[in-house]
Formats: C-alpha cells, structure tokens, sequence
C-alpha cells in the first residue's frame, strides 16, 4: 500500500462505512471533516501499515483515536441528544423511517445511557452497533485483546439494559446476535 494510487482503491471502498460510523458518532458535518482527517492520517501512516492485517478495522481504529480528541464534543451532542429526543441521523432517512421507529422511541435514554458509559465500553459498543464490526476486527482497530472486547461489550449492554426502558421493543444495541 506503499503507492498512493493504491490508497484510492482503500478510499473507494471504506469511506462510506468509515463515514457512516463518524456521523453516528458525533453527527454529519462533523463526521466529513472527520473521515478527512482519517484517511489524511491513513495516508500519512501508509508505509506502516502491516500488509497481513486487514484494511477496514485499521481504518476504524484510527476513526476511533480521533474520536477521543473529540471526546467533549461527542459527549455535548450525547447530552442534547437525551434533552431533546431527537437523532440528527434518523430525520430525513425515509426509507429506514419504520426500521428506526422504535428506536426514535427510546433515543433519550439511549443517548443519556451511552453518554454516561465508560469510553472504552461506548467505544467497543458503538464499534459493534454501528460499525457492525465482529469481536476480532473491534480488537484489532482498538489493539486490544478480543477478551477485553467481549468483557466490555457485555458490560455495555449491561448498562444499556438497565438504563432503557423494558418496554421499548427491540433494541439493536442490546439484542444484535454475535459473531
């Protein structure tokens, strides 16, 4: 992956995943500058990549270093999120509108539930959840044990559980199967 023209090929396929996760994480407009800022440092660190591990949880790493410096800004729009009830992802998103129903209806405990989550367990959670990345690929883009990644993925959903509602229906991030 040393020549840049090999880079665009990685571009081409992950900066829609990579920027899906960004916006989830900390909102739209934030989530561009974001994914510029990922694949800028991708780019950057190319000639150290390791060539036998895989492309997608290396990206996500980095996405996800980024995303503790901008920590307070995620935990500001966790917060307004839980005032106000409404998910800046989910408006204007007709066609998942029926998908996210019941979702939208326990988006306030969500978002408080996840906004007073340890980061490390917010991290591996949302990783699974909105990332849809396997134990493994959490592992690697976090470069933690795939143990640790199932210990705070269990806690996460712990939390989540007793913090949200019994009955707000199905919810992805506490009832998603495993891989």
């Amino acid at each position: 992956m040393a020549r840049p023209e090999q880079f665009a090929l990685i571009f081409d396929r992950h900066a829609a995943a990579i920027r899906a996760y960004c916006a989830r994480r900390v909102g739209g407009s934030a989530a561009e500058d974001l994914v510029a800022e990922v694949f800028l440092t991708a780019f950057e660190q190319r000639a150290r990549f390791d060539p036998a591990r895989a492309v997608a949880p290396w990206l996500f790493g980095i996405a996800t270093n980024l995303l503790h410096r901008l920590h307070r800004q995620e935990q500001r729009g966790l917060r307004a999120l839980a005032r106000t009830g409404r998910d800046p992802v989910v408006e204007g998103v007709a066609e998942r509108a029926a998908e996210r129903v019941d979702a939208v209806r326990f988006s306030r405990e969500l978002a408080a539930a996840l906004g007073a989550m340890p980061a490390p367990e917010r991290d591996v959670l949302l990783l699974f959840a909105w990332a849809n990345l396997g134990y493994a690929e959490i592992a690697d883009a976090l470069s933690i044990p795939v143990g640790t990644v199932r210990s705070r993925l269990s806690r996460g959903r712990t939390r989540l559980r007793a913090a949200l509602p019994s009955n707000s229906g199905p919810n992805p991030l506490t009832e998603k199967d495993t891989p």
